[in-house]
């Protein structure tokens, strides 16, 4: 099993920048240690696993 299939799915948040139209819509789920990010619209395909503090500078990076 996979880190991210023993992430339950109730864990997984979907993006409030998502649109109900589809296209560029992401997951994520966190664990110990780990940000989990997935595609909304492909849930079987790997999940991105990064370190809360790369994650954090992502998000911030994002932000500007």
């Amino acid at each position: 099993m996979s880190v991210e299939q023993s992430v339950p799915e109730t864990a997984w948040i979907k993006s409030s920048f998502s649109s109900g139209a589809g296209g560029e819509c992401i997951e994520v789920a966190t664990s110990p240690g780990t940000v989990h990010v997935r595609d909304s619209k492909d849930i079987t395909r790997t999940a991105l696993a990064v370190e809360p503090t790369a994650w954090t500078a992502f998000i911030e990076f994002a932000a500007l």
